[in-house]
């Protein structure tokens, strides 16, 4: 079977078919925000819901019931979340109905985590932190646990009365970045922020008269989720100024069309790369020539590309895991496994601790060496 169905679907002229392979599509796309990847069963499934043999419904008992007789799959790596809230996000977006409520957000994500977060639907009741690659390790200031309610009701009745009449598509494309970005920010509950609010924003525009049924989330969500991050952070003393740039390249190229470049290390705060991806001037150009150096005896060709792509990526000791590595260089979880092992084995990066497991970063340069993988 075709390893990525979807994009064939979303290109179908049978409406049903296209907006189902685009709710599917969408909905394991954005499990990349958490780093979690769905199951060949998962993928299986939606087919079967595409094709109309099972409805939604259906699949989500079906995959109920795979875990239950599976018990020990998907435990390790969170395959059975990604799997069940991908059903469930897709039966979601396949739904019409819709209120632009505060209640309705919190719904999403009763719907989407009840059974795997205790949480469910609840505002969270403590403050929280997360440590973000694309901030160098540093965290956007999340809304008080205390104010979460009312700061929640404040933005959507200050979007409900807003009015888009008279607005440039250039304005309304702003005033978008600005409100999702707001409601992000607030990270209402205690995990599963940015896959409620996806959702959400979708099923908005939607009632907004844009017609999203397109690939621009699914592979761009780990994108969209750094774009939010960028533009609730401030680091004044360092000249970095929260902005919703490329928050709004993204609508851009999801609303319109357009097909400006997506790429994460873009929006590094380090500013080693600009909106183009094209490195500044002056910058770690001849580390990573001496890095090449290093290395094009010890990999073949096309990994030392990926690695070299990888440093441009995360310079100096920027810290990366799994996820980030298959953005960048967009590759199936278990060759970005391997490519991480070979790269410790041979002293090319090293494991981090105190960020997470399976934590990363390019060690000092120096020769590396031969390495031997233990049979």
């Amino acid at each position: 079977m075709n390893k990525d169905p979807f994009k064939e679907y979303i290109r179908e002229s049978e409406p049903a078919k296209r907006d189902k392979g685009y709710a599917w599509h969408t909905a394991i796309g954005l499990q990349a925000v958490d780093g979690l990847k769905t199951s060949e069963y998962l993928v299986k499934t939606a087919v079967r819901n595409i094709e109309g043999e099972i409805s939604f419904e259906e699949a989500n008992a079906l995959l109920q019931t795979y875990y239950e007789e599976n018990s020990s799959c998907g435990t390790d790596d969170r395959t059975e979340e990604a799997d069940k809230v991908s059903a469930r996000i897709a039966a979601l977006l396949s739904e019409k109905a819709f209120s632009f409520t505060p209640n309705e957000y919190l719904s999403i994500h009763r719907k989407l985590f009840t059974g795997i977060y205790p949480h469910a639907g609840r505002i969270r009741d403590y403050n929280i932190t997360k440590k973000e690659w694309v901030l160098n390790g540093a965290t956007v200031l999340y809304g008080s646990a205390t104010e979460l309610r009312a700061t929640l009701d404040y933005d959507f009745s200050e979007e409900k009365k807003f009015s888009y009449r008279n607005l440039s598509m250039d304005g309304i494309i702003n005033h978008l970045a600005v409100f999702v970005s707001r409601l992000w920010q607030i990270h209402v509950f205690g995990e599963g922020n940015t896959r409620t609010t996806a959702v959400f924003f979708i099923k908005y525009l939607r009632t907004l008269g844009f017609d999203v049924t397109n690939d621009i989330f699914a592979e761009n969500a780990w994108y969209f989720r750094n774009s939010l991050v960028r533009a609730n952070y401030n680091d004044l003393k360092n000249g970095i100024h929260e902005t919703t740039e490329y928050l709004e390249l993204f609508l851009r190229n999801l609303l319109l069309g357009e097909n400006h470049p997506l790429h994460n290390r873009t929006l590094h705060i380090s500013g080693t790369f600009k909106v183009t991806g094209k490195p500044d001037i002056g910058t770690a150009k001849s580390d990573i020539e001496a890095l090449k150096a290093d290395i094009e005896n010890l990999f073949q060709p096309k990994t030392v590309s990926h690695i070299l792509k990888l440093r441009e990526a995360f310079p100096g000791q920027t810290i990366f895991g799994r996820s980030n590595v298959m953005s960048v260089i967009d590759i199936k979880p278990s060759r970005a496994s391997d490519l991480l092992k070979d790269m410790v084995g041979h002293g090319v990066i090293e494991p981090v601790a105190g960020h997470g497991k399976g934590k990363y970063r390019f060690k000092m340069r120096q020769p590396v060496t031969k390495y031997e993988e233990k049979k």
